[in-house]
């Protein structure tokens, strides 16, 4: 209630006469009406409608992550529409009843209003650096989710969704939208029971979910492709997210032979700043429906969408190491439900949050049967640590005498594929008698040797004095076995008559010839051989994959496995796989009997029984230790919600590039994890972003890194 010169204005209209109360109720009327016009220094003419922008500002800080009103200048009243980029000033100050100071930042228009509710003097926009609409409300609407999902800021979230711009890109008109292509023939999707019904489904225009364990082989690319010309023969658009430039360009090939030119467009970073942009503004501008591409294009603008699909979501590469580090599984899940688009995740191998979405019914199997799999899988051959090499160059190269056979063997009828892992895997702790893992009794995390030879947990830091083996009882440890790092080398000096490549991360192969030759690679670069595959693999060091201290430990071996497995020879024309590593564990009798589907659904059963990710939802806390420790306290958590530690980060060695969530150079950093019930994980996402913005405003300590459902637990 307002006051004017002492009286309320109830009590002038209690006591007034009908004309007098009209006069001071119009009064009101101009009064509130005049406030809540925006009033811009040196009396710039504004515009005449919806005078006020809201913009979201180009600041990734938790503590301002909402919308700023600027005024809209009358000259950029035609330009200045929603989506478009802006400069605004920032953080300038009201003196004398003017916006004075302020730095130029980049920003969005959000949406045009009538009223602002800063009763202040808003400063008007400085610049409108492009008409095109490039923050749409549908992209806008994804961005917000995926920030509020991972704790993180929508500014931080758009920067990753919309690319840099690129004038010259701009400038030039997109094509016209080509009409619809006919329904692509059904092809290798027969071989899976649902395979027609799933791409009939797209066609028509539906929104079938599948959890897709594609066969082994190099069918892949072309399955992808004829899944995505399905929804495009329905009128509706396909984006098709895969891990790497290499798959990428396999499916853009096999997309190309389907529909032809210009209907579908690759974003990779290999096609250079200023073309990738041109073809995310085909996209924005719905001239092309169909997108192929890697991690960025998860956020890419296809109108209408009528399939989204991923392949491989265990590879690391669909993480995006900046903030806030979303997953292309979980954003692509998102567009699936808001837009009402069909999912397709597929891939040789079975995630535990792809067999939990399964197991839930939200999306159905795509799996061949048993046959099929039998009919195109390699036979894979196990090494025990009795198998000692008999043959002197068996010896020399360090090789079981069955590896050893194997690869000879190979070698006469093709190229022979060798996995060699990558160095630097940090060994784990495991019964020596039965090699299960030796985890935490109170928390399952996994136990650390320390300084003094006590056993404590990498989780929660409780110390183990007295451990001994679930599985048999057992009170001995040993620490998993890396394995020969010179194996690749040795291997060439065994076979001096056949040539040697390599393939890894400073030079990948894409393809081989199919004569007969040694393939080194690292995992996720093997090259595809020409012909009909590798006669032969042989995958090293097993333990080194075992052995690394992380809760996808197996589930990564096995994936990396079936990756090079997959481009052998089926067992009917002679393909062998020959794995060192101790066969009585799950992942090795996964491979030998190429069941992914089985070993996924068991580590998920494993991790609800002991309350692991995905059944559960878990945040990391990192940072000096009395800022973790003040984060915590302050925070609001969710009821039931878990602290786990906080623990010691180890510190990185000087010599090796620091990585995103590494402690800055000289601190010592903690981490703590935080874990809740299913159900609240939006909950605790919402407590640690509010912690972190209460104490930026504050301005309390050094700033705490938080990461929802962090991929590397121990």
């Amino acid at each position: 209630m307002s006051r004017e010169n002492g009286r309320s204005e109830v009590g002038v209209e209690a006591s007034g006469t009908g004309e007098q109360l009209a006069l001071i109720r119009e009064a009101v009327r101009e009064k509130k009406a005049d406030r809540a016009k925006p009033r811009t220094w040196r009396g710039a003419e504004l515009a005449a409608e919806l005078p006020v922008a809201r913009v979201l500002v180009d600041k990734g800080l938790v503590h301002l992550d909402r919308y700023f009103d600027y005024a809209v200048p009358a000259a950029m009243d035609a330009e200045a529409q929603p989506g478009v980029r802006v400069r605004v000033r920032f953080g300038a100050g009201e003196k004398g009843g003017r916006r004075e100071g302020g730095k130029l930042v980049s920003g969005f228009i959000v949406e045009r209003v009538a009223e602002s509710e800063y009763r202040g003097v808003l400063a008007p926009l400085a610049q409108v650096l492009s008409p095109e609409r490039v923050l749409s409300p549908e992209l806008l609407g994804l961005c917000r989710a995926v920030a509020d999902r991972y704790a993180g800021t929508l500014a931080d979230v758009v920067q990753l969704a919309v690319p840099p711009r690129r004038a010259r890109a701009e400038a030039k008109p997109s094509p016209p939208l080509l009409a619809p292509n006919a329904p692509p023939e059904v092809g290798s999707w027969a071989r899976y029971g649902a395979g027609a019904g799933f791409l009939s489904a797209l066609t028509r225009g539906d929104a079938p979910r599948a959890v897709w364990t594609a066969l082994p082989g190099a069918t892949w690319p072309q399955e992808l492709a004829r899944a995505a010309a399905a929804a495009l023969a329905g009128g509706r658009g396909a984006l098709v997210v895969v891990p790497d430039g290499r798959a990428a360009a396999r499916v853009d090939e096999a997309l190309g032979e389907l529909i032809g030119e210009g209907r579908h467009v690759l974003l990779t970073a290999d096609a250079g700043p200023e073309e990738r942009y041109r073809r995310w503004l085909a996209v924005s501008r719905g001239s092309v429906r169909a997108v192929i591409g890697t991690r960025a294009a998860m956020f890419a603008p296809v109108a209408d969408l009528g399939l989204v699909a991923l392949w491989d979501d265990g590879d690391s590469s669909h993480s995006d190491p900046h903030a806030p580090q979303p997953h292309a599984r979980e954003v692509l899940i998102q567009r699936s439900v808001n837009e009402r688009a069909g999912i397709l995740l597929g891939g040789l191998s079975c995630t535990v949050e792809a067999a939990q979405l399964v197991e839930t019914g939200w999306a159905r199997p795509l799996t061949a049967e048993r046959e099929q799999v039998r009919a195109a899988a390699p036979l894979v051959r196990t090494i025990g640590e009795g198998d000692e090499a008999r043959d002197a160059a068996a010896r020399a190269a360090r090789l079981p005498s069955m590896a050893w056979q194997v690869v000879r063997d190979g070698l006469t009828r093709g190229p022979v594929l060798v996995q060699v892992p990558r160095r630097g895997y940090a060994p784990r702790l495991a019964c020596e008698r039965c090699r299960t893992p030796a985890r935490c009794r109170a928390c399952a995390g996994p136990l650390e040797a320390q300084e003094a030879g006590a056993l404590a947990c990498a989780w929660c830091g409780r110390a183990e004095p007295d451990w001994h083996c679930a599985e048999c009882g057992g009170a001995r440890l040993r620490a998993q076995i890396v394995g020969a790092r010179r194996t690749a080398e040795e291997l060439g000096r065994a076979f001096p008559a056949v040539p040697v490549r390599t393939s890894g991360r400073d030079h990948v192969l894409t393809t081989v010839p199919g004569a007969p030759a040694l393939v080194v690679s690292t995992p996720g670069a093997e090259p595809v051989a020409e012909g009909d595959g590798y006669a032969a693999a042989l995958l090293l060091d097993g333990w080194a994959l075992l052995g690394r201290p992380d809760l996808r430990a197996g589930e990564e071996a096995l994936r990396r496995w079936l990756g090079a497995a997959a481009l052998v020879r089926g067992q009917a024309a002679g393909g062998t796989v020959a794995v060192i590593a101790e066969p009585t564990l799950r992942p090795v009798q996964a491979l030998v009997r190429w069941d992914p589907v089985g070993h996924a659904v068991r580590e998920l059963a494993e991790r609800a029984e002991l309350g692991f990710p995905p059944v559960s939802r878990m945040a990391s806390v990192a940072g000096r230790g009395e800022d973790v420790a003040e984060l915590l306290r302050t925070a609001e958590l969710p009821s039931g919600a878990e602290v786990l530690g906080p623990v010691p980060l180890p510190v990185p060695d000087a010599g090796r590039p620091r990585r995103p969530g590494d402690p800055p150079p000289g601190e010592e950093w903690e981490r703590a994890l935080v874990r809740v019930r299913p159900g609240q994980g939006a909950a605790l996402a919402a407590a640690l972003k509010a912690a972190r913005a209460a104490r930026l405003v504050k301005r309390e300590g050094e700033a705490v890194r938080v990461r929802i459902d962090p991929p590397d637990l121990g």
